[in-house]
């Protein structure tokens, strides 16, 4: 297989069935983004010492593949692979990892700056682009495109447990979080 195809040198791209569309596009962006998160998610289970939160985190990279490839569809043009449906469960499993992991950390009640242990730092920096994700995806849903509201309620429970993934790995480092004081 060759790598390079020279097909995108004038600056655009094939979607999933063969549409070429600018790589500056709204749903490039989108989809771009779920791949960056999956990037930086790949370097964050790099410094995760437990098992289950690297086998997690992994499984949310799968995920985000199955985001990336609904994303690069347009379902306008063409039906959406089996393969690159987000389900109710995925977003089910989400929320019982966050209930999971919030059972075991104190009561959330003020800011808190992202920072502490790298892990738990680099966990904040998933959380961003992962709001940044979100915010593509509303992006390219205000220009008209269809996207299945369990996308978007996949991406947007992401970034809450990415969130509560970095409360716990400074809990399990005993790294104290750092709270948000205000400047007078």
């Amino acid at each position: 297989m060759n790598i390079y195809t020279r097909t995108g040198d004038q600056g655009q791209t094939s979607l999933v069935g063969g549409q070429r569309v600018s790589k500056s596009c709204a749903r490039l962006e989108s989809y771009g983004t779920i791949d960056e998160l999956c990037s930086q998610i790949g370097l964050l289970i790099t410094y995760c010492t437990a098992p289950h939160d690297s086998e997690f985190l992994t499984n949310i990279q799968n995920t985000l593949f199955v985001v990336g490839g609904y994303l690069a569809t347009d379902n306008s043009q063409r039906e959406v692979r089996t393969g690159n449906i987000v389900t109710p469960d995925m977003v089910t499993d989400l929320e019982q990892e966050i209930d999971r992991i919030n059972a075991t950390l104190p009561p959330f009640r003020c800011f808190i700056l992202p920072g502490g242990c790298r892990a738990a730092a680099l966990a904040h920096v998933c959380r961003t682009v992962c709001r940044r994700a979100e915010r593509r995806i509303l992006a390219l849903c205000e220009e008209g495109a269809q996207v299945d509201a369990q996308v978007i309620a996949y991406v947007n429970r992401l970034s809450d447990y990415l969130f509560v993934l970095a409360r716990k790995l400074n809990a399990d480092e005993k790294h104290p979080e750092i709270i948000w004081q205000r400047t007078k």
